[in-house]
């Protein structure tokens, strides 16, 4: 695993339940400005056993990503869902009331 892909997921594990945040916040936070793509990869990258809370990881517009995997767009609603996020009548995320915003300083 590279550097990079570290960094990403040690933020992503940072991400509180019923939360969410988009590529870029995460790349931002991670020190990685504009490379949220790099993001997109570290999260395809993962095994299935890895215990990271990827399914609070969402584009930029609030909705989830389309994923190699069947069904894993609706697993991921699901378990946002069930973490009580709620999506509008578009399949989208308010982002004003779920998006993670994590405090100054850390």
């Amino acid at each position: 695993m590279t550097r990079n892909f570290e960094r990403i997921h040690a933020v992503i594990k940072r991400i509180p339940k019923g939360t969410v945040a988009t590529y870029g916040q995460i790349a931002r936070l991670a020190g990685l400005p504009r490379h949220a793509r790099q993001v997109g990869f570290a999260l395809a990258a993962l095994p299935e056993s890895a215990r990271l809370p990827w399914q609070r990881v969402v584009n930029a517009s609030g909705t989830v990503s389309p994923r190699e995997h069947p069904n894993s767009r609706e697993r991921q609603r699901a378990l946002l869902e069930r973490e009580h996020v709620e999506f509008d009548e578009r399949g989208r995320i308010p982002l004003d009331a779920y998006q993670w915003r994590p405090k100054k300083g850390r």
